[in-house]
């Protein structure tokens, strides 16, 4: 009875507001997971990790793939099919990795880095044309990465570089899902992604396996539900609402994220971190803003969200 009033009045909201009330979750959802990836690789492998996700994952829209076979596999673009699962799979080991190795709020706040690469690949892939306004915002976004990475200086951590390798991965493959979202379905790019990934991760995964304890796989477990939770909220959250609007309320995940290490691990972001993420959340807000403006595909549309966050 009270799910259903609260269903009732959820439905009653505007489009946006629907839209802030979902991304407030996902963003949740998505801390959440990192915090899990981050306790669970205290012992075990990264690969390890991974491959229980995703067959976690795999599991749950394993319905829907089954509805759409063998249709699900057609595809007339086979070439970008792997190239997308390829750094599909570098983005999540290397940003996995990050998370594990680094404070939960550096790698996060190093992954919004994506939205720059999206904008460089799109240039070269899709050969959109690019002001100097937006280019203004990408070096100033980078400028937000040296900030925080600080190279050269003794406070420069070396896997921050895999928390870069991971945004340009995940960037990547959000300009490779826009090619591929006009001649391929999403349920075709949905199962090869859930097929091809877990495939590819269990060689490693093998070499690498240490038998989990009752806790690590109630970890590994709740590592793939939320995974899948916070992404299909993100998802419906990004076709409720504008994403000029929801963009800049995705990145309370930093809140969240510097909260959960706090609260478990006794870290705080340091002043180069903050300042560093109010330069990137900044120039990235403002790369949202000019796509609409300029009404292109956006970067954060549901179609690339669904298969590029972690």
């Amino acid at each position: 009875m009270i799910f259903e009033q609260l269903r009732q009045q959820f439905s009653g909201l505007p489009g946006n507001l629907k839209g802030a009330v979902l991304i407030a979750f996902a963003a949740f959802g998505f801390a959440v997971m990192t915090l899990l990836i981050k306790l669970a690789g205290e012992r075990l492998h990264v690969t390890q990790i991974l491959l229980v996700r995703q067959v976690i994952m795999m599991l749950i829209v394993m319905p829907k793939i089954v509805d759409h076979f063998p249709g699900a596999l057609r595809t007339t673009r086979l070439d970008l099919q792997i190239v997308r699962v390829f750094f599909a799979l570098i983005a999540m080991l290397c940003g996995f990795y990050a998370v594990i190795e680094m404070p939960l709020a550096d790698a996060v706040a190093i992954g919004f880095a994506k939205s720059f690469f999206v904008t460089i690949f799109a240039i070269i892939i899709l050969h959109e044309a690019v002001g100097m306004r937006r280019w203004a915002a990408v070096i100033v976004g980078f400028i937000g990465v040296l900030i925080m990475m600080r190279p050269g200086s003794e406070g420069f951590d070396p896997n921050s570089i895999y928390a870069l390798i991971a945004a340009a991965s995940a960037g990547l493959v959000m300009v490779i899902i826009r090619k591929l979202s006009k001649t391929d379905e999403p349920a075709t790019i949905l199962s090869y992604q859930a097929f091809l990934v877990g495939l590819c991760i269990s060689v490693p995964a093998y070499f690498y396996w240490q038998t989990p304890t009752m806790w690590e796989w109630v970890l590994l477990i709740a590592v793939g539900v939320v995974s899948y939770v916070a992404q299909m909220l993100n998802i419906y959250a990004f076709k409720f609402g504008e994403a000029s609007v929801l963009a800049s309320l995705d990145y309370v995940r930093l809140l969240y994220a510097a909260f959960f290490g706090w609260l478990v691990f006794s870290t705080l972001p340091s002043a180069y971190t903050w300042a560093g993420a109010v330069v990137i959340i900044g120039a990235s807000i403002y790369t949202v803003q000019r796509e609409r403006a300029k009404n292109r595909a956006l970067a954060r549309s549901p179609d690339g969200r669904g298969y590029t966050n972690m």
